[in-house]
């Protein structure tokens, strides 16, 4: 028994030395290259295409449509040449029906780079949206990238769904403005989409950006204030590899109390239509205007003019009027309770004497000095001695 287990663990033993010889790669070509650790090189930078790539060109065609409204037919009918001639440039075919309303983009037999179809489909899209045509060209280039927000589903209720659109835009466009300078990249609220264009880092921010003012997670405003400082603390070297949270401020979203809609009370309701109103000649067959004359009727309105113009002259003169009327004095009070008070005041008075007066006795006789008393003693007993003996 002992001898079987002893050669057991000399097996796994070698078993485990074993693997460790032996390292199992992902796939033949996952080695160490030279140019992995080359300080010089930028692993991220994105290489112009160069024709020399794919010499063949493409081996099937590919084609993108999109429908455009009405009112873009007029302004992309006078701006096609431009973006058909930048397309022309990368080997793109562009094609504008405007029975259909629709942009079509397709490869040629001199189009080279395979992905340029998927720009030039973000190009026309682009155009649709309400981009300016020589701002949407742009997307043809390989740093530029471009993101469509959908913000027509976020907000039901259309009068909310306009306010906090009009928070992103903010007043003269200066949020949107700041947004644009602060993440790199162009924006542009139409409609129910926002577009927009620039870096990978960029969108991902704007994104964010526009998805917290529809939700009302967060104004833009606030955004702004992080994005600024964050630009601040991005220029310091030494914050480089450090965490920002502390430095960053954080806004509570505060509950604005909203005013209550006072409910109206329903009325019972009746089976019974409402009784019918009686017309203006019903009124007038009534009280017998009907059947006057014109003559008549065209005298008793002016006499019902003459009556309301001298109604509101009188009030007119009533409200002139009142500005010099008199204020009312102040009623006096009963003769019975003025006496009261008097009678109050002197015997307050009469108790104030009896006080100053025990008040300067007392002063008085703190203030009698001994010496003094007995000196003028002694004088009074000699004038009395020398009063004796003459």
């Amino acid at each position: 028994m002992g001898n079987s287990d002893e050669n057991g663990f000399n097996s796994d033993e070698a078993e485990e030395a074993q693997l460790k010889t032996t390292k199992k790669h992902k796939g033949k070509h996952d080695k160490p290259k030279p140019w992995d650790d080359d300080p010089n090189i930028d692993h991220w930078k994105i290489d112009k295409f160069d024709p020399s790539w794919n010499e063949s060109g493409m081996l099937e065609v590919s084609s993108f449509s999109t429908l455009f409204p009405q009112y873009r037919e007029k302004y992309l009918q006078e701006a096609w040449p431009i973006v058909k001639s930048a397309l022309k440039e990368y080997g793109i075919s562009g094609e504008l029906n405007l029975v259909e309303g629709s942009m079509t983009v397709s490869t040629t037999r001199k189009t080279r780079d395979p992905y340029i179809i998927v720009k030039a489909r973000d190009l026309i899209k682009l155009l649709s949206r309400s981009v300016p045509a020589p701002q949407a060209i742009k997307i043809l280039n390989d740093e530029m990238q471009c993101d469509i927000i959908k913000i027509g589903n976020l907000v039901r209720n259309k009068e909310r769904f306009v306010k906090r659109r009009q928070h992103l835009v903010g007043p003269n466009s200066s949020t949107l403005k700041a947004l644009e300078i602060l993440t790199g990249c162009y924006i542009l609220v139409q409609g129910s989409t926002v577009a927009a264009m620039g870096s990978f880092r960029g969108l991902k921010q704007a994104r964010r950006i526009v998805e917290d003012c529809m939700l009302n997670k967060m104004h833009p405003v606030y955004h702004i204030k992080i994005l600024m400082l964050k630009k601040e603390l991005a220029k310091d070297p030494a914050l480089a590899d450090e965490n920002w949270d502390r430095f960053l401020p954080k806004f509570k979203k505060k509950n604005v109390k909203q005013k209550k809609v006072k409910s109206k009370e329903k009325k019972p309701y009746t089976p019974f239509p409402p009784p019918q109103q009686p017309s203006k000649i019903d009124v007038q067959l009534e009280s017998g205007e009907y059947f006057l004359s014109d003559q008549k009727k065209s005298a008793k309105k002016w006499q019902e003019k003459q009556e309301k113009q001298t109604e509101k002259t009188a009030e007119n003169k009533r409200k002139r009027e009142a500005a010099f009327v008199p204020p009312k004095e102040p009623i006096r009070q009963d003769i019975g309770t003025s006496n009261a008070e008097k009678n109050d005041v002197a015997a307050m008075a009469m108790s104030l004497k009896k006080k100053a007066k025990e008040f300067g006795k007392q002063k008085s006789m703190e203030s009698i000095d001994a010496e003094k008393y007995i000196a003028s003693g002694d004088q009074r007993s000699k004038k009395k001695s020398r009063h004796y003996e003459k």
